[in-house]
């Protein structure tokens, strides 16, 4: 179950990526305004491209809580490093009485 769910999530990962990639630059990012592309084409395309990328980043996060869940299962409660060293009352050199 833990494979399929980090193989999918790749594939979310990777669709995530190619989606935004090739989504069409708004122009506007600093204020300058409407470009002249966004004239030209319809938004239609954008819409689509928007919405597609809502769905993969949405199933993207639930794979990842997915993978996270299952993955914790699996884990052990473990003691502290603390709780395992025993003290070592041989190796210890002793401090000389007559000081």
């Amino acid at each position: 179950m833990e494979n399929i769910l980090l193989v999918l999530n790749i594939i979310f990962a990777i669709a995530l990526v190619i989606l935004v990639l090739l989504q069409k630059s708004e122009g506007g990012a600093l204020g300058i305004g409407v470009s002249q592309e966004t004239l030209m084409f319809s938004k239609s395309a954008g819409n689509f491209m928007t919405k597609a990328t809502a769905v993969i980043a949405i199933l993207f996060i639930i794979c990842s809580l997915a993978l996270t869940i299952v993955s914790r299962g699996e884990l052990t409660p473990s003691n502290s490093v603390l709780d395992v060293i025993e003290e070592k009352t041989e190796d210890t050199p002793s401090i000389p009485e007559n000081n």
